[in-house]
């Protein structure tokens, strides 16, 4: 018996020296491992790992995604002595090497686990022979700390058991031993087998993409109620109107999509589209995914390796690009952990798409990883396109920053869309874009491609439209023809008509939350389900999801740090236009109570359809709005936006206008249609009620004047008539501009008809050489300014130009001016179209 124990006991002590000799092999080879900079540490913690204690990696925590709660209680349980060949996990924390107490137990097995240089990070090499590899999740990858009496070693791997052996030896039963020459290290040990997997995970990566990105773009619904004609993007796409910004109130038309990202080297990475609400910013940023997921051959957003689009108003919490597309842009099943997708984005081309900025819930924290992406403290190697509405641009811009506008459709957009989508029909075509023709309030809403698509289909449906004179009138029986469809639809079902009709009608709750939705500090555009239901009544919620009016959607969360992924119920509105219609309604509601005073933090103009569905609803609440709105400072265009909303002015809206048109009215060329034709109602209706209009001006967006109405046409198409009232006139034409005689004598017949005009000022442009001006200019004083300081005045006692000093302007002079203009101006496209005609 005594002679077994000295044979098991010699067993022992050979198996402990083996141990150790394993043991220093690999201390010598993570000794010539370069030690992690503190960069790299701070660079990792930047990842957002989740961080377990000590204690549970000393337990041999399995914490792997995926695993039920029973499979990580039955890991943590088991005992640490307990022979075992099953790999043991260990917390995100473990990646970065802890050093253990000379009482911990860990037991050993011949399976390395570090990080292999040939290979992708998560996986490791075999050192024994006939080992074999096998893949690990390294946000789980264990560093295992073996302690000598003299000092800790870190070693990037995870030892179990030797054979059937398991080792279980305090420090103390361990002599230091000194660490052995140079050996292999697992740079030199080839996976048996097997070859690096680096391409494919890259290439799982973007068929994960594409995957998620398809069923983004497949799902197109043109009107919400029609849930049968789900329709890819590209079979619904048509362009819109887009301009590049090239200088401080100047655009530059751009002749597609394609030429968002100029091709030259040196422009701006980062570009923001912008563009009113249901102008088809997100309907662009799906066709660009489209073109990346079917590898499009022409357009620019195939080529990219990584594209992706990721909606803002879904990342509330996020912070981190890699955590928002591991959540948002990857199947819920997907293999690929957070450091995958760190370590694939960091080496690759990749173009992000953020939507709807102006939807961000966490876009008042200065701090938030969207930010710190656009002023290039992170992710300086992305390319970034970014959506969000014109009232709602990223503060403090680099300067290497693109701005893009979309500009809606025009006519051939218009026309281009109901071939293609509704019928090819040609008189149907005639009928629907004649009701445009001759409704100039459907023109201009129209120019929206939101409220274009759903005017054709409505249309052709056979709803009529051609009566509707207001964007409340037009947005009311759109609601109407949806709700009306669905209860036609829903006739036979449990609910009758009638208490379909009531759900219809009495949404005040509904109301209630899109108002304080919307104008709270950070707006919330989601909300839970169960919350919804509870708050709306399951009838009221399904009738609303039926009508499309709200939308259901399943979206992906984390309860908490390290936790599994995990599903849940969201919904929200169709398009944040619907909530503003609610929203709408408590409004007037709230405005009943004279002391109501509207929150200070609201966006009074990313809110102007809120308040304008206000105005058109309900004509005493209306009048209400307004005055509200002329209290405030920043209130003057809501104003301009909503009184053409009401159709009757009382003695408190005449007050409020009055004080609006006593001063300066800009109309922009950069704006949209609906403010210019909301400023152009405002100024008539004020003419009409004899209200004085002291200054308009045209701030680029003078186009000539019609020779038969003797109307100020803009670049729009819309029209700017005589105002009996109106005081001064400014024409800031598009610098480099040179006005014609015939132009030039329909102007000053314009100032002549204007009744009470007695200022006409002329800017940036050349005028042509006149002997004479029209005699009957007594009343009004006519000045031009060429260039800027270089100003001249009509001198109607001597017939001609006169400069501040008084100094007439000679033929010499002025061909001298005429140079110097056009060379100051060489570059602005008035002038390359003259020289290119000249040509």
């Amino acid at each position: 018996m005594s002679r077994c124990k000295e044979r098991f006991s010699s067993l022992g002590d050979v198996l402990l020296i083996c141990a150790v000799i394993f043991v220093g092999t690999v201390m010598a080879s993570n000794a010539q491992q370069p030690p992690e900079s503190q960069e790299q540490r701070e660079e990792s913690v930047r990842l957002d790992i989740p961080i377990e204690e000590e204690g549970a990696h000393s337990q041999g925590v399995n914490r792997k995604r995926g695993h039920s709660e029973a499979e990580n209680e039955a890991t943590v349980d088991r005992d640490p002595d307990e022979p075992s060949q099953k790999t043991v996990g260990a917390p995100a924390s473990s990646m970065y090497p802890m050093s253990l107490t000379s009482s911990s137990l860990m037991p050993i097995a011949p399976e390395l686990m570090g990080h292999h240089p040939n290979l992708p990070m998560g996986y490791g090499a075999m050192l024994p022979p006939g080992g074999s590899m096998q893949p690990k999740n390294f946000m789980t990858q264990p560093g295992v700390n073996i302690a000598g009496s003299n000092n800790v070693v870190n070693i990037g791997c995870h030892v179990q058991s030797i054979g059937s052996v398991p080792l279980a030896t305090s420090s103390s039963q361990l002599n230091p031993v000194p660490p052995p020459g140079p050996v292999p290290t697992p740079d030199h040990v080839p996976p048996p087998n097997q070859e690096s997997d680096v391409p494919d995970t890259m290439s799982t990566f973007i068929q994960e993409l594409k995957e998620t990105g398809k069923a983004l773009y497949d799902k197109i619904l043109p009107i919400p109620y029609i849930k049968d004609e789900l329709d890819s993007v590209d079979k619904v796409f048509i362009e819109v109107g887009l301009e590049r910004r090239v200088g401080k109130d100047s655009w530059k038309k751009l002749g597609s999509y394609h030429d968002i990202f100029p091709k030259e080297k040196g422009n701006p990475r980062i570009q923001i589209i912008e563009g009113d609400p249901g102008y088809g910013k997100s309907t662009l940023a799906l066709q660009m995914v489209y073109d990346w997921c079917n590898e499009v051959s022409g357009s620019p957003f195939s080529g990219p390796d990584i594209l992706i689009c990721l909606n803002l108003r879904q990342l509330k919490g996020i912070t981190s690009i890699a955590q928002a597309i591991k959540q948002f842009s990857l199947p819920f099943d997907s293999k690929l952990k957070l450091l995958d997708v760190e370590q694939l984005i960091s080496k690759s081309n990749i173009w992000v798409i953020f939507d709807a900025y102006d939807e961000y819930p966490d876009q008042h924290n200065k701090d938030n990883f969207v930010m710190q992406m656009l002023k290039g403290k992170i992710g300086q190697h992305v390319n970034i396109l970014l959506t969000t509405r014109s009232s709602c641009i990223p503060p403090a811009l680099g300067a290497r920053t693109g701005r893009i506008r979309l500009t809606g459709f025009d006519n051939a957009a218009q026309e281009r869309y109901i071939r293609k989508v509704v019928t090819g029909d040609d008189e149907v075509v005639k009928k629907v874009l004649k009701q445009l023709n001759i409704n100039p309030t459907l023109g201009v809403l129209c120019r929206a491609p939101l409220f274009s698509v759903m005017y054709a289909h409505l249309t052709h449906k056979g709803s009529m439209l051609h009566e509707i004179s207001s964007v409340t009138g037009f947005f009311g029986h759109m609601i109407s023809c949806f709700l009306s469809h669905t209860q036609n639809k829903l006739s036979g079902a449990d609910e009758s008509p009638e208490n379909l009709q009531t759900h219809a009608d009495t949404h005040a709750a509904l109301d209630k939350l899109a108002f304080e939705a919307l104008t709270s500090k950070m707006q919330q555009l989601v909300w839970d389900r169960t919350f919804f239901v509870g708050e709306l009544g399951e009838v009221f919620y399904k009738l609303y999801v039926d009508v499309g009016i709200l939308v259901e959607e399943k979206e992906t969360y984390i309860p908490a740090p390290g936790k599994v992924p995990q599903h849940k119920r969201v919904v929200r509105f169709y398009h944040k236009l619907f909530g503003e219609w609610y929203a709408a309604y408590h409004l007037i509601e709230c405005v009943k109570s004279r002391s109501y005073i509207l929150p200070e933090n609201i966006n009074l103009y990313d809110l102007k359809f809120l308040f304008m569905f206000a105005c058109g609803l309900d004509q005493p609440g209306g009048s209400q709005v307004i005055k509200l709105l002329g209290e405030r400072k920043d209130g003057a265009k809501s104003v301009v936006l909503c009184a053409p909303q009401l159709k009757e002015w009382s003695h408190d809206i005449q007050t409020t206008v009055r004080g609006i048109v006593s001063s300066r009215i800009h109309i922009k060329g950069y704006d949209s249609r609906l403010p210019q034709r909301s400023t152009i109602q405002l100024l008539e209706l004020a003419s009409q009620h004899k209200i004085p209009i002291s200054e308009v001006w045209l701030q680029g967006s003078f186009s000539s004047v019609d020779p038969d109405s003797l109307s100020l046409v803009l670049h729009s198409g819309l029209c700017l008539p005589q105002l009996s009232t109106l005081q001064e006139l400014v024409i800031w034409t598009k610098p480099g501009r040179e006005v014609t005689v015939d132009e030039c004598t329909r102007l000053l017949n314009y100032a002549i008809h204007s009744q009470l005009l007695r200022k006409l000022t002329m800017e940036d442009c050349i005028l042509p050489w006149m002997d004479s001006i029209p005699t009957s200019l007594d009343n009004v004083q006519v000045s031009w300014m060429p260039i800027l300081s270089t100003s001249f005045l009509y001198s109607l006692r001597s017939g001609k130009w006169q400069n501040r000093s008084g100094e007439i302007l000679t033929r010499g002079a002025y061909d001298d001016l005429v140079t110097k203009f056009r060379e100051r101006y060489s570059n602005r496209p008035w002038q390359k179209q003259r020289r290119a005609e000249r040509e």
